[in-house]
């Protein structure tokens, strides 16, 4: 009798058991997904390799720029954004070794900004750091020249007017920097462009800033030559820019011109800055194009890496009514960056569990999560990175891993499929609104044959950072005027 009731109660434990576990299967939520195209996410890596555009016309040097005087905010205006494979032909033959290459860059680039942030924080000026005189020509500057702990040489390329009569220049697009520069005749030294290098002696509006100016007073790394500023702008791939700080015409097309913009003349110029005739400076120092233009908003549309299509860079055109809109921040340390108001993050619709204000701007000017176009990996403090990696492998466990690649530590062997369903990945910001990823902008090729690598990395700096491909495909708008930035997917 004994061993009847100890059985029956035993059988009611389980029982109760089954439905208890059975109800909370039912009472927890199935995980948010979205599709990942393999087989197009391949046949793109191909076609970079394929591409030429000498060959292809992917665009065309004449390609028109758009205007729009209706603008509440001032005159608006929008000029053509390519990618950096679309200029050039790669030289690779292989994709995997042209993504080791691009996260190389990457890397160089990160350490440049988190190092900005460090001597900022820990007051120390570039002009107190040790001359590096091997990297420059002798004749460059009349006294020692200081090094530079760089911003990067960017990813994304636009076409702007120099001079008067203007001509037509490719010039990288960087938010992560301020000064203005392109190369120069009489050239020391410099890269091969695919434009003609300009030449200020053509240009009637060409004017040397002196030494006295408030925009000379404003660069980081200065020198003077008979009355004349001198600049130097490093980067963190071993790039830089040395030459004569000119105030110049800059023109957009339609939108008409606008003189006494601040820029360097590079005679002296190093790096890999691709074909580009030199750099646009979109970051939130005085500077900076859109400072010096008084722009009260900009926005782009950052096209696929290993695409050939464009898109546009546009300025005083406000956020798109359908944005995901966040807080603009700025720090009182490191005026030329973008910081986001980035709450948390969460993987296949559950919040990724992070301390409260983890991602916060500290006063000091440590922490904080910043939007750039030129960094391309983003980049996530280690504590935040391992919770998210962690999340995202719980989820897959169907996917086939393989080994890490570079900067990669969670990587999926994907050969077999054509498409494969993975968890969304989102950003939160302050205010409530969300960013959710399309898969293709977390789970990225690292080679042709099927590798694929989930897109974020750790980071030992207190700095997190947005990268460019997380931004592809969404239009990333930042209103200056009301410190807004807004992000608005499928507006290319």
């Amino acid at each position: 009798m004994a061993t009847s009731v100890s059985s029956s109660k035993l059988s009611l434990f389980f029982l109760f058991s089954f439905l208890f576990t059975s109800t909370l299967a039912r009472n927890s939520p199935s995980p948010t997904t979205k599709i990942l195209d393999v087989l197009a996410s391949l046949k793109q890596t191909q076609h970079i390799l394929s591409f030429d555009p000498q060959i292809s016309n992917g665009f065309s040097k004449s390609q028109p720029l758009f205007f729009n005087s209706s603008s509440s905010s001032g005159s608006a205006f929008s000029i053509p954004l390519h990618s950096r494979g679309s200029l050039r032909k790669t030289h690779h033959v292989d994709y995997k070794n042209l993504v080791r290459t691009r996260l190389d860059r990457d890397s160089a680039r990160v350490n440049s900004l988190t190092t900005e942030v460090l001597l900022a924080v820990n007051g120390i000026r570039k002009t107190e750091l040790k001359p590096v005189v091997t990297e420059l020509e002798p004749e460059a500057l009349s006294t020692p020249v200081i090094s530079g702990m760089s911003q990067g040489s960017g990813e994304y390329f636009t076409r702007v007017g120099v001079g008067n009569p203007a001509k037509q220049f490719y010039m990288v697009l960087d938010t992560g920097s301020d000064v203005n520069w392109i190369q120069c005749e009489p050239c020391t030294d410099c890269y091969q462009q695919s434009d003609p290098i300009f030449n200020q002696s053509a240009s009637s509006t060409y004017s040397p800033v002196t030494c006295e100016s408030r925009h000379c007073s404003y660069l980081r790394q200065s020198a003077c030559r008979s009355g004349k500023c001198l600049y130097q702008v490093s980067y963190g791939d071993g790039s830089y820019t040395v030459g004569d700080f000119v105030t110049e015409t800059v023109s957009f097309g339609n939108s008409g011109d606008i003189k006494g913009v601040a820029l360097g003349c590079g005679h002296t110029n190093e790096g890999l800055f691709v074909a580009a005739a030199g750099l646009v400076g979109l970051g939130g120092g005085p500077l900076s194009l859109t400072s010096q233009i008084k722009a009260t908003s900009f926005s782009y549309c950052l096209v696929d890496r290993d695409s050939a299509g464009s898109s546009t860079l546009d300025f005083n055109s406000g956020l798109p009514a359908d944005s995901v809109v966040a807080p603009l921040i700025r720090s009182r340390k490191v005026d030329t960056f973008y910081y986001v108001g980035l709450t948390g993050l969460s993987v296949g619709g559950q919040p990724v569990q992070l301390p409260p204000g983890f991602f916060e701007l500290e006063q000091s000017g440590n922490g904080g999560v910043i939007v750039d176009c030129g960094t391309a990996i983003t980049r996530l403090q280690a504590e935040a990175y391992n919770a998210l990696r962690d999340a995202f492998v719980k989820l897959t466990p169907d996917l086939p891993t393989t080994g890490g690649f570079a900067l990669f530590d969670t990587c999926y062997d994907l050969s077999s499929r054509t498409s494969v369903r993975v968890p969304t990945v989102a950003f939160h910001f302050s205010g409530g609104m969300s960013l959710e990823l399309p898969a293709k902008n977390y789970l990225i090729p690292v080679d042709s044959s099927g590798t694929f690598c989930l897109a974020f990395a750790p980071t030992t700096s207190s700095l997190s950072i947005i990268g460019n491909v997380q931004q592809q495909g969404t239009r990333v708008s930042f209103d200056l005027a009301n410190n807004k930035i807004g992000f608005s997917p499928h507006k290319c």
